[in-house]
Protein backbone atom coordinates (compact mmCIF):
# COMPACT_ATOMS: atom_id res chain seq x y z
CA UNK A 1 0.00 0.00 0.00
CA UNK A 2 2.52 2.28 0.97
CA UNK A 3 4.11 2.08 -2.72
CA UNK A 4 0.71 3.06 -4.00
CA UNK A 5 0.28 5.85 -1.82
CA UNK A 6 3.82 6.94 -2.71
CA UNK A 7 3.51 7.04 -6.32
CA UNK A 8 0.14 8.58 -6.01
CA UNK A 9 1.17 11.88 -4.32
CA UNK A 10 4.04 11.78 -5.66
CA UNK A 11 2.75 12.07 -9.21
CA UNK A 12 -0.16 14.06 -8.08
CA UNK A 13 2.36 16.57 -6.92
CA UNK A 14 4.63 16.29 -9.98
CA UNK A 15 1.54 17.15 -12.48
CA UNK A 16 0.06 19.75 -10.67
CA UNK A 17 3.29 21.78 -10.24
CA UNK A 18 4.42 20.39 -14.16
CA UNK A 19 0.94 21.06 -15.53
CA UNK A 20 0.77 24.54 -13.66
CA UNK A 21 3.89 25.56 -15.31
CA UNK A 22 1.67 24.89 -18.27
CA UNK A 23 -0.79 26.38 -17.65
CA UNK A 24 1.13 29.64 -16.13
CA UNK A 25 2.65 30.00 -19.61
CA UNK A 26 0.13 29.83 -22.21
CA UNK A 27 -3.30 31.31 -20.31
CA UNK A 28 -3.79 35.12 -20.08
CA UNK A 29 -4.36 36.95 -16.90
CA UNK A 30 -1.69 35.56 -15.04
CA UNK A 31 2.33 37.00 -14.27
CA UNK A 32 3.72 33.57 -15.67
CA UNK A 33 2.03 34.61 -19.28
CA UNK A 34 4.44 33.93 -21.68
CA UNK A 35 7.39 32.52 -20.13
CA UNK A 36 9.98 31.24 -22.08
CA UNK A 37 11.71 26.99 -22.54
CA UNK A 38 14.22 27.83 -19.42
CA UNK A 39 11.47 28.94 -17.16
CA UNK A 40 9.43 25.58 -18.54
CA UNK A 41 12.19 23.04 -18.19
CA UNK A 42 13.34 24.06 -14.58
CA UNK A 43 9.36 24.35 -13.71
CA UNK A 44 9.53 20.40 -14.50
CA UNK A 45 12.86 19.43 -13.24
CA UNK A 46 11.76 20.98 -9.82
CA UNK A 47 8.21 19.46 -10.22
CA UNK A 48 9.59 15.42 -10.27
CA UNK A 49 12.36 16.59 -7.52
CA UNK A 50 9.64 17.14 -5.31
CA UNK A 51 7.42 14.66 -6.60
CA UNK A 52 9.91 12.15 -5.98
CA UNK A 53 10.90 13.14 -2.50
CA UNK A 54 7.34 12.96 -1.56
CA UNK A 55 7.02 9.77 -3.01
CA UNK A 56 9.88 8.08 -0.95
CA UNK A 57 8.69 9.74 2.04
CA UNK A 58 5.75 7.70 1.61
CA UNK A 59 7.61 4.47 1.38
CA UNK A 60 7.72 4.05 -2.41
CA UNK A 61 10.82 4.24 -4.82
CA UNK A 62 10.15 7.23 -6.57
CA UNK A 63 9.36 6.11 -10.15
CA UNK A 64 6.37 8.62 -10.92
CA UNK A 65 6.81 7.18 -14.01
CA UNK A 66 5.51 3.78 -15.85
CA UNK A 67 8.40 3.71 -18.25
CA UNK A 68 10.32 3.41 -14.93
CA UNK A 69 8.42 1.16 -13.57
CA UNK A 70 7.44 -1.50 -16.26
CA UNK A 71 11.79 -0.61 -17.44
CA UNK A 72 13.00 -1.88 -14.21
CA UNK A 73 10.54 -4.69 -13.75
CA UNK A 74 11.82 -6.03 -17.52
CA UNK A 75 15.01 -6.30 -16.67
CA UNK A 76 14.21 -8.10 -13.37
CA UNK A 77 15.28 -4.80 -11.26
CA UNK A 78 11.82 -4.20 -9.37
CA UNK A 79 9.04 -6.81 -8.49
CA UNK A 80 6.26 -7.26 -10.90
CA UNK A 81 3.74 -8.33 -8.60
CA UNK A 82 4.31 -4.12 -7.40
CA UNK A 83 3.97 -2.95 -11.14
CA UNK A 84 0.28 -2.35 -11.07
CA UNK A 85 -0.18 -1.05 -7.65
CA UNK A 86 2.62 1.34 -8.64
CA UNK A 87 1.35 2.36 -12.21
CA UNK A 88 -2.12 2.55 -10.63
CA UNK A 89 -0.79 5.16 -8.18
CA UNK A 90 0.95 7.26 -11.54
CA UNK A 91 -2.30 7.25 -13.51
CA UNK A 92 -4.71 8.44 -10.72
CA UNK A 93 -2.26 10.65 -9.04
CA UNK A 94 -1.50 12.94 -12.63
CA UNK A 95 -5.19 12.40 -13.43
CA UNK A 96 -6.13 14.15 -9.87
CA UNK A 97 -3.42 16.71 -10.46
CA UNK A 98 -4.57 17.78 -13.62
CA UNK A 99 -7.89 18.27 -12.26
CA UNK A 100 -6.61 20.08 -9.77
CA UNK A 101 -4.78 22.93 -12.17
CA UNK A 102 -8.06 22.96 -14.23
CA UNK A 103 -9.96 24.27 -10.74
CA UNK A 104 -7.14 26.27 -9.76
CA UNK A 105 -6.90 28.57 -13.28
CA UNK A 106 -10.71 28.36 -14.19
CA UNK A 107 -10.70 32.17 -14.58
CA UNK A 108 -7.85 32.21 -16.35
CA UNK A 109 -9.14 29.34 -18.88
CA UNK A 110 -12.41 31.37 -19.03
CA UNK A 111 -10.43 34.49 -20.20
CA UNK A 112 -8.29 32.25 -22.61
CA UNK A 113 -9.56 31.15 -25.81
CA UNK A 114 -8.26 28.18 -28.11
CA UNK A 115 -6.49 30.49 -30.61
CA UNK A 116 -4.26 32.22 -27.54
CA UNK A 117 -2.76 29.66 -25.66
CA UNK A 118 -6.00 27.70 -24.25
CA UNK A 119 -5.19 24.00 -25.68
CA UNK A 120 -4.77 20.46 -24.87
CA UNK A 121 -0.67 21.81 -24.96
CA UNK A 122 -1.15 22.83 -21.39
CA UNK A 123 -1.47 19.51 -20.59
CA UNK A 124 -0.03 16.84 -22.74
CA UNK A 125 2.81 16.74 -24.76
CA UNK A 126 2.60 17.41 -29.03
CA UNK A 127 5.17 17.24 -31.76
CA UNK A 128 6.45 20.43 -33.10
CA UNK A 129 6.79 18.58 -36.64
CA UNK A 130 4.29 15.96 -37.27
CA UNK A 131 6.33 12.64 -37.95
CA UNK A 132 5.14 9.70 -36.24
CA UNK A 133 8.33 7.80 -36.64
CA UNK A 134 10.53 10.75 -36.03
CA UNK A 135 8.21 11.29 -33.01
CA UNK A 136 8.67 8.31 -31.39
CA UNK A 137 11.84 7.99 -31.71
CA UNK A 138 12.74 11.23 -30.29
CA UNK A 139 10.22 9.77 -27.11
CA UNK A 140 12.48 6.75 -27.24
CA UNK A 141 15.67 7.95 -27.32
CA UNK A 142 14.87 11.00 -24.55
CA UNK A 143 13.49 8.38 -22.42
CA UNK A 144 16.08 5.51 -22.38
CA UNK A 145 18.94 8.45 -21.39
CA UNK A 146 17.48 9.65 -18.69
CA UNK A 147 16.70 6.50 -17.15
CA UNK A 148 20.32 4.72 -18.07
CA UNK A 149 21.27 7.87 -16.20
CA UNK A 150 18.28 7.68 -13.41
CA UNK A 151 19.74 3.92 -13.11
CA UNK A 152 23.35 4.63 -12.27
CA UNK A 153 22.14 7.22 -9.65
CA UNK A 154 21.51 4.22 -7.04
CA UNK A 155 18.53 5.13 -4.47
CA UNK A 156 17.31 8.16 -6.27
CA UNK A 157 14.94 9.43 -3.33
CA UNK A 158 17.52 10.00 -0.67
CA UNK A 159 19.63 13.11 0.30
CA UNK A 160 20.23 15.35 -2.46
CA UNK A 161 19.64 12.73 -5.05
CA UNK A 162 15.90 14.13 -6.17
CA UNK A 163 17.59 17.26 -6.66
CA UNK A 164 19.79 15.73 -9.52
CA UNK A 165 16.67 13.80 -11.02
CA UNK A 166 15.04 17.06 -11.29
CA UNK A 167 18.12 19.23 -12.81
CA UNK A 168 18.66 15.73 -15.40
CA UNK A 169 14.79 16.41 -16.44
CA UNK A 170 15.66 19.88 -17.10
CA UNK A 171 18.38 19.00 -18.88
CA UNK A 172 16.84 16.25 -21.01
CA UNK A 173 14.33 18.95 -21.52
CA UNK A 174 16.47 21.87 -22.99
CA UNK A 175 18.75 19.42 -24.98
CA UNK A 176 16.15 16.71 -26.16
CA UNK A 177 12.80 17.75 -25.47
CA UNK A 178 12.30 20.60 -28.19
CA UNK A 179 10.86 18.04 -30.62
CA UNK A 180 8.01 16.59 -28.97
CA UNK A 181 8.07 18.43 -25.51
CA UNK A 182 9.88 15.62 -23.77
CA UNK A 183 6.79 13.55 -22.38
CA UNK A 184 9.22 10.84 -20.93
CA UNK A 185 6.14 9.36 -19.20
CA UNK A 186 3.18 7.90 -20.19
CA UNK A 187 1.23 8.81 -17.19
CA UNK A 188 2.43 12.10 -17.45
CA UNK A 189 1.04 12.53 -20.83
CA UNK A 190 -1.76 10.26 -20.98
CA UNK A 191 -4.19 11.36 -17.60
CA UNK A 192 -3.65 15.23 -18.36
CA UNK A 193 -5.16 14.84 -21.66
CA UNK A 194 -7.45 12.24 -20.67
CA UNK A 195 -8.39 15.37 -17.50
CA UNK A 196 -8.63 17.42 -20.70
CA UNK A 197 -11.18 15.45 -22.39
CA UNK A 198 -13.62 14.30 -19.97
CA UNK A 199 -13.57 17.46 -17.70
CA UNK A 200 -15.16 20.83 -18.11
CA UNK A 201 -12.44 23.12 -19.44
CA UNK A 202 -13.77 26.45 -20.55
CA UNK A 203 -13.24 27.36 -24.77
CA UNK A 204 -12.12 23.32 -24.92
CA UNK A 205 -10.75 22.17 -28.41
CA UNK A 206 -9.65 18.95 -29.63
CA UNK A 207 -7.02 16.25 -27.51
CA UNK A 208 -4.79 15.47 -30.53
CA UNK A 209 -5.66 11.76 -29.41
CA UNK A 210 -4.37 10.61 -32.34
CA UNK A 211 -0.90 11.64 -30.98
CA UNK A 212 -1.03 9.84 -27.40
CA UNK A 213 0.42 6.59 -28.36
CA UNK A 214 3.84 8.25 -28.87
CA UNK A 215 3.93 9.05 -25.33
CA UNK A 216 2.91 6.02 -23.98
CA UNK A 217 4.78 3.71 -26.73
CA UNK A 218 7.85 5.67 -26.82
CA UNK A 219 8.88 5.91 -23.30
CA UNK A 220 7.77 2.67 -22.39
CA UNK A 221 10.37 1.41 -25.12
CA UNK A 222 12.98 3.25 -24.00
CA UNK A 223 12.69 2.54 -20.54
CA UNK A 224 12.61 -1.02 -21.19
CA UNK A 225 16.16 -0.39 -23.68
CA UNK A 226 17.47 1.41 -20.91
CA UNK A 227 16.86 -1.31 -17.72
CA UNK A 228 18.29 -4.14 -20.14
CA UNK A 229 21.13 -2.34 -21.56
CA UNK A 230 22.38 -1.60 -17.28
CA UNK A 231 21.78 -4.68 -16.77
CA UNK A 232 23.61 -6.27 -19.60
CA UNK A 233 27.00 -4.00 -19.03
CA UNK A 234 26.43 -4.42 -14.90
CA UNK A 235 25.47 -8.08 -14.89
Amino acid sequence: MSGFLGEFFGTMVLILLGVGCGAAVNLKENYAHGQNWLFITLAWGMAVTFGVYIAGEMGSQGHLNPAVTIGFASAGLFAWSQVLPYILGQLLGAFLGAAIIILYYYPQFKATSNEQGNSVGIFATGPAIANPFFNFLSECIATFFFILILLNLGDFTTGLKPLIVGLLIMVIGQTLGGTTGFALNPARDFMPRLAYSILPVPHKAAANWSYAWVPIVGPICGGILASLVHVAING
